[in-house]
């Protein structure tokens, strides 16, 4: 009997010690539930935050009005100092002059608009697609030098362009190819940050999605293009905003050394060094230049926030 109850004490004293040790896990539990709650921000904490960001924004978007505002400004307003961000008296007679001085010119603005057309859509596009296609074996195929392979292209992107500006010349002239669209085409297909950028975000694919299309009797080519290239919508979407706006800005300075071929950007340094009395005109260039990249990275922006949504693929 005696060796019952000891029994019997000692799992009443288990339960007491296992309810008092429970309570105080329950009150360590609350303790800390009560710490997270305090890190939360309070409404007048999500309201300074608002407030700095929107403060960052408007600093942020200043360039872009001024750029804005600078097209519409008469040259007295123009040449005013300190210079004013918004124009007082609008006028659009900077657009025509505009309009004048390249319908008088001997290559008219149309053509400089159509070369940069030209470089800038065959130059994205056909860095998008060269940069995809080598990255993706890099990402899911095993071959001998892969690692030595890879390993060069991040090399790669530690040379500035102008560090590498004589060899690609020498490569450009060698090819026959100098004062041609291709002299500035050509150089934007190897870009080295494309490929590093579309292998790794190729590797987060599973394997096992490439194997059942590859057990279903596709081909590389249709998995690349049917399977790979839409799951990775969102790299190649960045990619392309990039080289975008990377191609838009080039004065294929260099290359292009007849006039029929250089591009918008170069159009605007002879508008500017004309004189004084072209910085109107000038401005109205620079208004063209920025609002055409900044439409196209809006639009595809959009893109890339509803493809992150549902992007998201394990094994």
């Amino acid at each position: 009997m005696n060796e019952m109850s000891g029994k019997t004490k000692t799992k009443e004293q288990q339960g007491k010690t296992y309810t008092v040790a429970l309570k105080k896990n329950n009150r360590r539990f609350f303790f800390f539930k009560k710490k997270e709650k305090q890190l939360n921000r309070s409404m007048a904490g999500n309201t300074i935050m608002f407030v700095i960001m929107a403060i960052c924004g408007v600093f942020m978007a200043l360039p872009l009005v001024m750029i804005l505002n600078n097209a519409f400004k008469p040259l007295d307003e123009l040449f005013r100092f300190p210079p004013q961000i918004f124009v007082r008296n609008p006028s659009v007679d900077n657009f025509g002059d505009l309009y004048v001085l390249m319908s008088t010119s001997w290559v008219p603005f149309t053509r400089y608009l159509l070369n940069t057309l030209i470089i800038t859509g065959f130059g994205t596009v056909g860095h998008v697609l060269c940069a995809s296609l080598a990255a993706y074996p890099l990402a899911k195929h095993k071959f001998p030098g892969k690692k030595i392979l890879f390993q060069m292209v991040v090399l790669s992107l530690m040379f500035s362009y102008s560090v590498t500006s004589i060899p690609n010349y020498m490569i450009i002239s060698w090819l026959g190819i100098n004062n041609t669209y291709l002299a500035v085409i050509l150089p934007a297909f190897a870009y080295g940050l494309g490929l590093y950028l579309m292998k790794q975000f190729m590797e987060q694919l599973p394997d096992s999605l490439i194997e059942s299309a590859r057990l279903d009797g596709a081909g590389e080519f249709r998995i690349f293009f049917g399977i790979v290239m839409p799951n990775v919508k969102p790299a190649w979407l960045t990619l392309a905003i990039f080289q975008f706006q990377s191609m838009w800005a080039n004065t294929g300075s260099g290359f292009l050394r007849s006039e029929q071929l250089k591009p918008l950007q170069y159009s605007l340094y002879q508008i500017v060094g004309g004189g004084p009395a072209r910085q109107g005109a000038g401005a109205v260039v620079q208004l063209i230049i920025a609002a055409i990249p900044i439409t196209f990275f809006i639009i595809c922006q959009s893109n890339i926030i509803e493809t992150m949504t549902t992007s998201g693929m394990k094994d």
